[in-house]
């Protein structure tokens, strides 16, 4: 028999907020709504105000769970059907009264709903469907809302949240199929991308609506994200990578989340606690070289290969491409096309189009770099004005590489620069677990 106590409102808000620090939100919402004056609140496409939570990570929103009950058994979970924690549920009032009282304080500027699977996926759908419909309905707010779908809900339940909220995401949970049977018996790759493929499609049908007819309702006009556990798995960061290019190419995805491992559970198919804590350096090249792929014209093969298939901990990833094909070094800055200044360090995308647009009226030196804000330290040795390089440079991977660790730049705690050479720290020694076959095979929906 199980025995349900009461709790304040107090009491929930403390165990689901802590529930939820796991679900990645830090994002912009994508979205530009103003307020119509019957309502509150509005969302700006630059962002939302932003916080932190105790563990370092990024908080923009009020970031609850609706229930952290649970059906299934992911072994990675803290909110597991088998573990022993204090188990709660909001009602769909309460989460609109905190919404709206964290909003008039001047808290928060949108909500972030998650949770977990209360019966089944629609019946939790359900409950999450009513409290974001008397949000934007009784309480007339028009701020922010993403939600997390859950996967094996109903094309129905996916549709009607989809017209009331900015942004929804499915959370991908980890990088291959192999590992999902693994980890999360009870989720299937299926059931986890045909509502992504429903939120692209309904997302596209909204858009051409909306050619025609102005005041069309908008379908997740923010557009969708998702989420994976990196490091519970032994995938290397070429599987993973190309996971990611996968998603971005079929699902037109706005971004993909990576989440570093964190111990809360004992299993025999987790990584064995090591001391170290979570791969946070790993996370932290991911999301770089996920920038390379959306912003940088980069592909995941570029980046990485089974031959190299993890990142360097001493360089990131578009500096490590640059020391590993010098030959396309050094570039001409006034000549260069818009593509290959993209793939000099230093240069981000948007001083590679100051640069275009400058030459244009006249010849570029060294100065007006400085000035138009390329990073001179790291890009001195890839690049020439006027057929000069900034000082004389050999282009050797050895040579470039000293000196641009002797810049005093940041290194990670417990990695030398001393011998240049370099191993990815791993949970596993199998690094190839799958392949790039279950990585293609996983993602073929």
């Amino acid at each position: 028999m199980r025995i349900q106590e009461e709790m304040s409102l107090n009491d929930k808000l403390n165990i689901l907020t802590d529930a939820a620090k796991y679900d990645v939100a830090c994002t912009s919402s994508g979205v530009e709504r103003r307020n119509n004056g019957t309502g509150m609140g509005n969302t700006k496409v630059a962002g939302l105000c932003h916080s932190f939570s105790s563990d370092g990570r990024c908080i923009s929103l009020l970031k609850i769970l609706f229930t952290n009950e649970c059906v299934y058994d992911c072994k990675y979970c803290l909110n597991r059907r088998s573990n022993d924690v204090k188990r709660t549920s909001f009602t769909p009032d309460e989460v609109c009264r905190l919404t709206m009282e964290f909003y008039r304080r001047n808290y928060i500027e949108g909500l972030f709903l998650s949770s977990g699977v209360m019966r089944s996926p629609d019946y939790t759908m359900e409950l999450i469907y009513a409290t974001i419909y008397k949000l934007r309905n009784e309480h007339n707010f028009q701020g922010y809302i993403h939600v997390k779908g859950i996967p094996g809900a109903s094309k129905e339940w996916i549709t009607r949240i989809g017209f009331l909220v900015d942004r929804m995401s499915i959370n991908l949970e980890l990088p291959t199929a192999t590992s999902l049977k693994l980890l999360a018996p009870h989720k299937t790759r299926e059931a986890i991308l045909k509502p992504m493929r429903l939120i692209q499609n309904k997302s596209l049908e909204s858009k051409q609506e909306l050619i025609t007819y102005r005041n069309a309702p908008q379908f997740v006009p923010g557009g969708q994200s998702t989420q994976m556990i990196i490091g519970a798995t032994p995938e290397s960061d070429h599987q993973i990578l190309q996971v990611t290019e996968s998603l971005y190419q079929k699902f037109q995805l706005k971004r993909v989340f990576y989440s570093a491992f964190v111990h809360v559970n004992e299993d025999k198919n987790l990584p064995a606690r090591t001391g170290e804590g979570p791969p946070l350096l790993r996370e932290h090249r991911l999301y770089q070289a996920d920038w390379l792929l959306r912003y940088y014209q980069f592909k995941a093969s570029e980046i990485l290969s089974e031959e190299e298939p993890n990142f360097n901990v001493l360089f990131d990833p578009k500096c490590n491409w640059a020391l590993k094909n010098l030959g396309h070094f050094p570039v001409e800055i006034n000549s260069a096309s818009y593509h290959m200044l993209l793939r000099v360090p230093g240069i981000g995308y948007t001083s590679a189009t100051r640069i275009v647009k400058a030459r244009r009226l006249g010849t570029l030196d060294f100065n007006d770099l400085k000035k138009i804000g390329i990073v001179l330290k790291r890009a001195l040795y890839f690049i020439t004005c006027n057929g000069k390089m900034m000082y004389p440079t050999k282009i050797d991977e050895d040579y470039i590489s000293r000196n641009l660790l002797n810049t005093k730049e940041r290194l990670p705690a417990g990695i030398s620069a001393d011998g240049m050479t370099y191993r990815q720290m791993s949970l596993f020694d199998d690094v190839n677990f799958g392949g790039i076959a279950d990585v293609k095979k996983s993602l073929s929906l």
